[in-house]
């Protein structure tokens, strides 16, 4: 077990949004709790700003299980450290960080996590900035160096180009040199995505995903297109991709797609799909250091964070509601 600080560095009250069982947004509840003494090895934040992730609404729902219920939910947050434990040499008091992925918790004003999955927070990058998008940065990073490394002259092909990790993508696929397609619910979402550097738009509530593609690539395909949406959406994706080209399957906003039958990849088409996970991909620390450092260095190099909407932390329910009724463009944070 691990042991607690000195008995000097006293308690400290926080507020939590929890659940005690899987359920819709009215499952949100938010508590008081004590916070003691971070223990060995870790360090006590003060939260500036919180990430709100789709994640956070699969763990509400309970498709992907926590450890244990109740629960506080949140995986990414910026603040200041507030206090450390024995053992902690790499971090101190009053400095500025940041973290995302397990274990969840970051829906609070305060917490105590393992000093080795925080980030020291360049003087440079803002709290809020770092809370929207470190997740969706070092998603992108994995997503384009990892899965598909994109180079210039690729096309590729972005589902909710104008969501939080869309404008992201965007963004970054452009820095590499790409040419980036992407679905959007509406005219404006499309002027918000192109003004972020989408180079074109397509509408899917009216126009055919994989008949815009075949028209925008002269017959070819796209060379990589990353999916979050799921359902029928993936399977349509499929269609919209080269010969030796790449999909990558990231989320089910809209539902399992169920079995897929190999014969839509190959070898008539001949494609790759990917299931790739991020918390995967962090779970390795040099892995989430180096996303962390490609995400600093694509906002030192001009990658905009797109701030949709901040609410406090007592508005979390609404929060959560907008990201899963598609309200929203960009990204949504929680203000402690």
């Amino acid at each position: 077990m691990l042991s607690r600080a000195a008995s000097n560095t006293p308690s400290l009250h926080a507020v939590q949004a929890a659940i005690e069982q899987y359920g819709d947004t009215s499952k949100l509840r938010l508590r008081g709790t004590m916070l003691p003494a971070p223990a060995t090895g870790e360090v006590r934040i003060r939260h500036a700003a919180i990430g709100v992730n789709f994640v956070d609404i699969y763990h509400r729902t309970g498709l992907y299980r926590l450890p244990e219920l109740p629960a506080v939910l949140g995986i990414e947050a910026a603040g200041v450290i507030d206090a450390i434990g024995p053992g902690v040499e790499s971090l101190h008091p009053g400095q500025r960080v940041a973290y995302c992925g397990p274990p969840a918790g970051s829906y609070a004003s305060a917490r105590n996590m393992s000093a080795d999955r925080v980030l020291p927070l360049p003087d440079d990058i803002g709290d809020e900035t770092a809370a929207s998008l470190l997740l969706r940065g070092i998603t992108a990073h994995m997503l384009c160096s990892c899965v598909y490394p994109v180079k210039a002259g690729d096309t590729v092909l972005v589902h909710a180009a104008a969501g939080g990790l869309g404008l992201v993508l965007v963004q970054w696929a452009k820095a590499l040199g790409a040419r980036v397609i992407g679905t959007v619910g509406s005219v404006a979402k499309a002027e918000l995505a192109k003004a972020h550097g989408l180079d074109e738009a397509i509408l899917y509530r009216e126009q055919d995903l994989v008949g815009e593609i075949q028209a925008l690539t002269s017959g070819l395909g796209v060379d990589f297109a990353i999916d979050g949406i799921g359902g029928k959406t993936l399977i349509e994706t499929l269609g919209t991709v080269r010969p030796f080209g790449t999909v990558a399957s990231i989320g089910q906003v809209s539902g399992d797609p169920g079995p897929i039958d190999l014969s839509l990849l190959g070898p008539a088409r001949s494609i790759a799909l990917s299931r790739p996970s991020v918390f995967r991909f962090i779970a390795d620390p040099a892995r989430y250091r180096e996303g962390a450092l490609a995400t600093f260095q694509q906002l030192r190099s001009g990658l905009k964070a797109k701030i949709g909407a901040a609410l406090p932390l007592a508005q979390v329910a609404e929060a959560q509601r907008r990201l899963e009724a598609g309200e929203t463009s960009g990204s949504i944070i929680l203000r402690p």
